[in-house]
């Protein structure tokens, strides 16, 4: 599986390094693009280097769009055009689309949630008006995956190694992590 993972100043540092950590554990081509820059400072000061700048990236060639959150960042990419396009995109073709904590707000910025159920972060959960908001841990609802927050992270990427015909990666992932799955996700 080939995943795209948009970032921006403020994203969710423990957000992206789980899920882009889990996803290459699988052995899929995960390429990490940078809005605006390469350098992102995450909320909480931590540097990450994306592999290429956003506008860079082409999402056509990717099988899933995985959106960490984190408010500061996810203000800056649900405000890029590209992004809202991209996200549209995956929807329309049915490819993976998914997002955490504070990330379903890109998602209801472009539209594409409506009458869904979706997992958020509980500060954001009145501003998905349309969105069918469910407090689990990981939510799927067709080809859109949802999660609550760091908290949630490492269940959230292996559920989208699941969705993916990955279960036997997921597994092995999960046992070498030393992390127990929730039952019900």
């Amino acid at each position: 599986m080939n995943s795209l993972i948009p970032v921006a100043d403020g994203i969710e540092e423990m957000e992206t390094v789980i899920i882009i950590d889990i996803l290459r554990r699988a052995g899929g081509k995960v390429v990490v693009a940078g809005l605006g820059d390469t350098r992102i400072t995450a909320s909480r000061g931590v540097q990450i280097i994306a592999d290429r700048p956003w506008l860079e990236a082409d999402p056509s060639c990717f099988d899933a769009l995985v959106i960490p959150g984190g408010a500061g960042g996810v203000r800056l990419l649900a405000a890029e055009p590209t992004v809202l396009d991209a996200v549209r995109s995956f929807a329309d073709t049915g490819r993976l689309l998914a997002a955490i904590c504070a990330a379903p707000l890109i998602l209801h910025a472009a539209g594409v949630i409506e009458g869904r159920r979706i997992a958020c972060h509980p500060s954001i959960e009145a501003s998905l008006s349309g969105a069918i908001v469910v407090r689990e841990p990981v939510v799927v609802d067709g080809h859109i995956v949802t999660s609550r927050g760091a908290g949630t992270a490492i269940e959230f990427a292996l559920r989208i190694l699941d969705l993916t015909g990955q279960e036997s990666a997921a597994t092995g992932i999960a046992s070498a992590i030393l992390h127990e799955r929730y039952p019900h996700c």
